[in-house]
């Protein structure tokens, strides 16, 4: 069974998560592997109230969400990508990513972010942030990818320390896509 579909890119179905068997069997899989979670604020993790949850908190404006990332050619759902405001923040709209690791190193991450950031901008927003755990390397190569600028490091959201980049739709301080 797979949920609505949100959005799609080349060799990727952006769709929501479902109460299913094999969305939650996959949920969980990504969800409960250390080295996921290890980027990932600590919480505590239920396949079927996250379901419920992101449903419920995306539900009032359709822009946001925390979708499947399922791969065109094998129906496997390598991750999440999610799109929302930061929670704490000041309104301020995040693009992230965690997938599992049998789908790391295909440049997924990169794709589903491009393409929930460029429906972001279409529908009117001007700048999209990532927060980033500073010895993540692999999500920084993903932002720089993006064209994402570094904003340097901030404690300001979730209690952790993260390298925060943004992306203006204009193109604004965007000037070669490296960060500084």
């Amino acid at each position: 069974m797979s949920g609505m579909t949100v959005y799609e890119t080349e060799r990727l179905i952006v769709r929501e998560w479902t109460a299913a068997p094999d969305d939650l069997d996959r949920m969980t899989d990504i969800y409960t592997r250390e080295e996921v979670t290890r980027w990932l604020p600590p919480f505590e993790f239920d396949a079927v109230r996250a379901v419920e949850g992101w449903h419920a908190f995306h539900e009032g404006d359709r822009r946001y969400g925390s979708w499947a990332v399922q791969v065109r050619d094998s129906g496997i759902a390598a991750g999440t990508v999610l799109f929302r405001p930061i929670p704490g923040g000041d309104g301020e709209v995040e693009v992230g990513w965690h997938l599992h690791p049998d789908s790391w190193g295909r440049g997924y991450a990169t794709e589903a972010a491009r393409g929930a950031v460029e429906r972001g901008f279409a529908s009117g927003l001007e700048e999209v942030y990532a927060l980033v755990k500073p010895d993540n390397a692999a999500s920084r190569a993903v932002c720089r990818r993006l064209g994402m600028t570094s904003l340097g490091r901030t404690r300001r959201f979730f209690d952790l320390e993260s390298e925060m980049f943004r992306l203006r739709g204009d193109g604004g301080d965007n000037k070669d896509g490296e960060d500084g």
